[in-house]
């Protein structure tokens, strides 16, 4: 029976540390993508049998949970407006492509903390997949091109600000005027205090605890219950960066908080529990061939 129980117990132990390699090895992989939070392997001991005189024998390991370390990466400067990272514990909030504008409540959007942003043919502010970015109306940042003469302020050229409160500027086709993004498919408005206080900016998504946002591939997470993201509508003042705490930082782009060499490590720990593990059952399946040769 108790080799058995050792045959088990180190089976146990060699799956999950090859989940584990798993893991660290997406890590490492992940090492130059923008915006990437790495993740570690927590374990739980297995239950244990008592043997007598205030004793137990374990039966190896589980695999606890995933865990996504939300750290900040380091910050890389670009030469694109558009190219955007974010200070703080927040996300932008993106469009799925299922859902239908204006996205209807902060939990139903995507959330990334990868902000390489461009503005495309329909003069909407995607991500590198085409997915929308959304401002505090719920709804995808989509600028208007009037079809008038080139010397009319209200045709769109291209943005030439995004402030840390998430205010967007962009310039008209005349190369001289400088408007407000105002709202989704709208005409921008003049460059004033008044209105920089009333045009919707930018929209971010704060989590309470992002570590229970589920991955979806491609920088992207799927809000959970569990992560405390409102299910209400979005907001100008529940979804506007403050600028100071939450600040949108323009021409720089948040760097994976991958760290080689913890994870280098990592791997060579977890790379000799794996092989530890496979010599128990390799002693366990010596003594069981032992045991049936003494009844030969």
């Amino acid at each position: 029976m108790s080799v058995t129980s050792a045959l088990f117990t180190g089976v146990s132990g060699l799956l999950n540390n090859g989940e584990a390699i798993n893991v660290i090895g997406n890590n490492i992989a992940n090492v130059n993508t923008t915006g990437f939070k790495s993740s570690r392997t927590l374990f739980d001991d297995m239950l244990y049998t008592s043997i007598g005189n205030n004793s137990q024998v374990g039966r190896g390991m589980a695999m606890q949970k995933i865990d996504n370390i939300f750290s900040s990466g380091s910050t890389q400067n670009t030469s694109s407006v558009t190219d955007l990272a974010l200070q703080g514990n927040s996300f932008f909030a993106l469009k799925p492509p299922t859902t239908a504008a204006p996205v209807p409540a902060q939990n139903s959007a995507l959330l990334s903390r990868a902000g390489s942003f461009h503005v495309d043919n329909t003069l909407t502010l995607i991500n590198p997949e085409g997915y929308q970015v959304l401002d505090t109306q719920g709804n995808p940042i989509k600028f208007l091109d009037t079809g008038l003469p080139a010397n009319v302020a209200t045709d769109f050229s291209k943005i030439v600000k995004i402030e840390p409160n998430g205010l967007i500027s962009y310039l008209a086709k005349d190369g001289v005027s400088t408007l407000y993004y105002n709202t989704s498919g709208t005409v921008g408005i003049a460059t004033t205090p008044a209105n920089a206080l009333t045009v919707q900016k930018l929209a971010i998504v704060s989590p309470v605890d992002p570590s229970a946002l589920e991955k979806a591939g491609g920088n992207l997470y799927n809000p959970t219950a569990a992560a405390g993201i409102p299910a209400v509508a979005f907001s100008l003042a529940a979804n506007t960066p403050n600028g100071t705490s939450n600040k949108v930082l323009s021409n720089s782009l948040e760097q994976s908080n991958v760290d080689m060499a913890t994870e280098f490590v990592n791997l060579i720990v977890t790379q000799r529990a794996y092989s530890a593990n496979s010599k128990t059952i390799t002693t366990a399946d010596e003594m069981t061939q032992e045991v049936l040769n003494l009844k030969r």
